[in-house]
Formats: structure tokens, sequence, C-alpha cells
């Protein structure tokens, strides 16, 4: 059996950190579990009633404040008609949005963008490409600096020559944003290449800050394999950036980058390459962003894992990042082959350049583990001292990690939905995100779930969702996404 390659935590609660590779220490800051195994909250998410549109308003420095009104948006995946294993089985998805506010998150207050809404070129649908906009390949970034983010999304071009072999080309397109985010059906603009990897394109993008000049930027490997690309903002409404860089080597793997101060405040954003792989847990390579400088090759090598955040996990003002073991395992013969237990270890490179810090994850309960791992990390502050915790995924639920304080929190999906059971093994929702979306300064955590193996393996398709309120069992809101796609 191949085990899942998790997916690279988005891009939205990064950090960066300035380290240097040191001999790993001593366990440190371990903590234990909590006595007992808490009662997860099993109040089902309800369906929002009605739907508004979100209010124009003015600007804003937050690249996840879609329509700029001073309040952190969520991006989330919507499956038209409703995700069926059966009769839907790979998903029709578009791009929606639940807007923030002083009250937080408000699942009635929403938009919905399909491919075609952000003027996207048109899939082949003849050679059976299906007309759908998966929201994990839509980065938001305001990358003409109006105020307002701009939607990226990378989609399959025209079949070019490389190399003496065909093969498809990767095209970066940005769908303008304005005071209610892109305007539907206004064609999209392609982003330009420079020469050197126009042929091929850029396979992916993250977004990032990374020479600290308060203007967002994006990178991506060459699909050519030649190099790692940055593309310097601001862009014009042409597609081109102010500059750009092909410097840093490529890497085989996902990027995952610092996250943009929400503030506007400049602050240079790192990058970290974690290598490919088939569920064994493998390498990291750290780019350390230098104010007005950018990325410095040739990188750091940090420790093996699929997991990772990055976040002030130490409260000093510096950005650090943690990289740890998922607990996926790949237990085909060969190289990549692991224990099944592993170290289940997590380790916290300060970017104070003072040594790593190991924690330990939350141990295996007696029969749910699988080689399939929990999921990963996220960064998140939900009682706002200025110290960011490590939420990990665990196979009940998560565990926020702070300091060597460990707190455990759970929600839980229904057992029956539409008919199909889902095992109790598979019940528990999943940690995917965290942002302060009333902005009182504290994060609520976003946690979510959709029934069936396809989300309790790979965390895909998820429908059913908890913002809560802090690490309590109390929500913020909670809503079903299933109903988002209008008719």
């Amino acid at each position: 059996m191949k085990c899942r390659v998790p997916p690279s935590a988005s891009p939205t609660f990064a950090a960066a950190v300035a380290c240097v590779l040191l001999a790993l220490p001593v366990l440190a800051g371990c903590g234990h579990a909590a006595a007992g195994r808490p009662d997860p909250s099993t109040t089902p998410p309800a369906t929002p009633s009605g739907r508004q549109t979100p209010q124009p308003s003015k600007a804003s420095t937050n690249p996840d404040d879609i329509n700029g009104d001073g309040y952190r948006d969520l991006l989330v995946p919507v499956t038209v008609g409703g995700f069926d294993r059966k009769a839907n089985p790979a998903g029709e998805e578009r791009v929606g949005v639940v807007f923030g506010s002083a009250h937080g998150l408000d699942p009635a207050v929403r938009s919905v963008w399909s491919r075609a809404d952000l003027g996207l070129p048109a899939p082949d649908v003849a050679h059976g490409v299906k007309d759908t906009l998966p929201a994990a390949a839509v980065v938001t970034a305001d990358l003409d600096g109006d105020g307002f983010p701009d939607f990226v999304t990378v989609r399959s071009g025209p079949v070019v020559e490389e190399n003496g072999f065909p093969a498809a080309r990767a095209v970066p397109y940005v769908s303008w944003g304005g005071p209610a985010g892109p305007t539907p059906g206004v064609r999209a603009t392609p982003l330009r290449m420079p020469g050197r990897v126009a042929n091929l394109g850029i396979s992916t993008l993250v977004r990032g800050d990374f020479d600290g000049d308060g203007h967002h930027d994006l990178a991506g490997p060459a699909a050519d394999k030649s190099s790692l690309v940055v593309l310097y903002g601001p862009f014009g409404h042409s597609g081109a950036p102010a500059r750009t860089d092909t410097r840093l080597p490529w890497l085989p793997g996902s990027l995952v980058a610092d996250a943009i101060d929400p503030s506007g405040k400049p602050r240079a954003t790192s990058l970290l390459v974690h290598d490919s792989n088939d569920g064994e847990q493998s390498g990291n390579t750290l780019f350390v962003a230098h104010r007005g400088t950018g990325l410095a090759a040739p990188g750091t090598v940090l420790r093996g894992g699929n997991a990772h955040a990055f976040g002030d996990f130490d409260g000093d003002g510096v950005r650090d990042v943690v990289v740890g073991d998922d607990r996926s395992r790949n237990n085909e013969d060969g190289p990549g082959t692991e224990p099944g237990e592993g170290d289940g270890s997590l380790t916290v490179y300060p970017g104070s350049g003072t040594p790593p810090v190991v924690h330990r994850r939350p141990d295996v309960p007696e029969g749910l583990g699988t080689d399939y791992g929990p999921g990963g990390f996220t960064a998140a502050d939900p009682d706002g001292d200025g110290r960011d915790g490590i939420l990990v995924a665990t196979y009940q639920g998560a565990t926020l990690i702070d300091g060597d304080r460990r707190t455990t929190v759970l929600r839980q999906g229904p057992a029956t939905v539409g008919g199909e059971h889902t095992p109790a093994k598979w019940l528990h929702a999943r940690p995917v995100g965290a942002g302060d979306f009333d902005g009182d300064g504290r994060d609520e955590l976003v946690l979510a779930w959709a029934p069936g193996l396809l989300f309790g393996l790979y965390g895909e398709h998820p429908a059913y969702w908890w913002i809560t309120d802090g690490t309590g069992s109390r929500d913020r809101t909670s809503f079903v996404t299933d109903t988002f796609a209008p008719e």
C-alpha cells in the first residue's frame, strides 16, 4: 500500500526563520497528554439560512481580506451538487469565501466563484477534463497594491515542445480583486514569465514578501526544473512583475512560505522546500529571506518531516519554523520503507538562532493508527498573548502545543450522512487552519470534516466546518459548504 503524500500547508499560516543546522538536542518541552479522553463536540454544523453578498469596502493590507473591510476571510472548497463517492466521485469544485466581520465569520455572507467566474480558460472537456476549480489551487495576494487581494491560479496551457518532447505549459493567471472580490466573468490576465522558463512556465505558486518591501510576491518551481522562480511585486495589469529572480536552485517537492504580516508591516518572508515523498518522512530545505535582498541560496537543510508550520513559537517577536513527523509511513518494500512507529517528534527552529527545541507528538491511541498519518501542523495564537502554539493533528482531532501546555481540541461529524455510515474512527474533524476573523487579536481554530474514507485517510473534500471559540468546546460558528454552490 502506498501512503498519502500530505498536502503542503497553505499558504496561509506560515512564518520564516533564520537558523543554522544544529545537532539534535535532548527532548525538551514534552509535556503530557491530558488525563482521560475528552468528549468531542458532537453537534453537527447547520446549513446557513439565506445568502448575503459582502458589503463593498475601501481597502486592506491583509492578503486574506478579500473585500478589504479590515477583517480576515476564509477560502473554502465548494463541491457543486455535493460530493458523492458514487454519483460524483471526482467532484466539480469551485472556490468559496466566507467573510469575516466584527462578530467573526458569517456563513450567510459568502461568495462562490467558478472557473468561468474567474475568467480562466476552459479545460479540454472533450477529453474528459472536468470544468472544475479546486480551492487549493487558488492563491490570494494583492499583486497590484490596490488594497484588494487578487486570485492567482495555475492552469494547464497549450502543449509545447521541450527538449524534443511534448509537454503542457503551466500558465499562472491573475483574476484581479476589487471591493467584492474578483468581478465575475472578467478575463484573467496571464502572468509574464522570465524568458528562460517561459516555455513550460511555473507549475505551482505560493505568496510572500520575500524581500520585505511591503509588496506581495510569488514564488514557484520552474516546470522545466531549471530553478526556483521568484516574481517580485508590484505587478502591472499586463501581468508583468516588477522584477524576477531565477538564481535559486530547483529542488523537487512542494513549497511552504512565511505568512505576510496582515497589518501590512513589511516583513521578509522565508521559504521552505519540502522534498517529494511517497508517504515516508522526507527532507526540508529553508531559504531565509532578508529585507532588501530576498531569499538567500543555497539554503539550510533541516530535519526530515512531512508536517510544517511557521510562527513565533517562543514569543520573542522573531519568526520561527517547526518541522516534524506527521506519522505517515511508506510500508512498501524499497528505500522509502520506514518503521511503523517512527519518532513522532517535532522540532522548532528558533529564528533567533538558538538551539532547536524538540517536542513529542501526542501518542497514537490503541487501534486508531494508520499508515496515512493524522495530518499536519498549524500555527495558532488563540489566547492572543503574542506567542503562537502549534496545532497538531491527531487521530482524534487536534492538540495545541503551547510551550509546556497541551490542550485537546475535538469536533466530530455525524455517523450517518445521506444514508452512508462512517466508522467511528473516521468521525473526528481535522484541523485545517487558524485566523483572527473578528479582529480581537485572538485566533479562532478551523476544523473540517467530511463523511467517508477519502476524508478520513487523505482529508479530501471537506464539507463540514467548525470555527472554534479558542480551544474550548464552544464554536463561534459552524456550517456545511455543500449548500454553498449556486443553482
